[in-house]
């Protein structure tokens, strides 16, 4: 059992390696590589999509490397692998993006990704540090996670799903603002629980155990 994590030069991911490395250990999950080779991610088991920064530039990041989108698409639209998408790479999810310029994205959550407008003018954009999390429909990958828990934000947009049956989780800053999506074998968190303490390492551990 191998789960991939994909470096596109994204961002540091030396905090999601030893995260998932971590919860691996202790859950007998196997393998946790980091990697931009498109052979490894066509033949893992799982695959996790990070991404810091702007949604265009982590689409055309992405491109960059020859045969990894492909790759990546191959894994979870037509082998159906547990995919996990984490900030910019759950935005990646949507089927378009608007930072700066509209960007299509893979269109596994129908929906668009939009600049966080809370209602309240005295809360700044970016949304960053901690959160709770409200808990909008179970999922295994939500197994031990209860509305209340804390997450780490970082970001100046948000996915706003098409579906509401996509949405698992929100937070609220100003109004809601989407937390964590999902649909078949897919998830996506907007916070990064490599850095969420207990709530993120339980959602990690989940998603390297889960039989979807």
């Amino acid at each position: 059992m191998t789960t991939v994590l994909i470096d596109y030069d994204s961002g540091n991911l030396h905090s999601a390696e030893k995260a998932f490395q971590r919860m691996a250990a202790e859950t007998g999950a196997g393998a946790v590589i980091v990697t931009s080779d498109p052979d490894a991610v066509a033949r893992a088991d799982r695959v996790v999509l990070p991404g810091d920064g702007a949604f265009p530039a982590c689409r055309r990041g992405l491109k960059s490397f020859a045969g990894l989108e492909d790759a990546l698409i191959e894994a979870v639209e037509r082998r159906a692998v547990p995919f996990l998408g984490i900030c910019v790479g759950m935005q990646l999810m949507a089927t378009t993006g608007r930072e700066y310029e509209d960007v299509a994205g893979f269109g596994w959550i129908p929906g668009e990704v939009v600049r966080i407008e809370p209602e309240n003018a005295r809360l700044k954009v970016p949304h960053m540090g901690w959160n709770d999390l409200v808990i909008d429909r179970p999922h295994p990958v939500l197994d031990g996670i209860e509305t209340g828990d804390h997450a780490y934000f970082v970001h100046s947009y948000q996915m706003r799903v098409s579906e509401p049956a996509h949405l698992l989780a929100h937070a609220d800053y100003g109004g809601p603002v989407t937390a964590i999506v999902g649909r078949d074998t897919m998830v996506g968190t907007q916070f990064h629980p490599e850095k969420s303490q207990r709530a993120g390492l339980r959602l990690i551990a989940n998603f390297l155990t889960w039989r979807p």
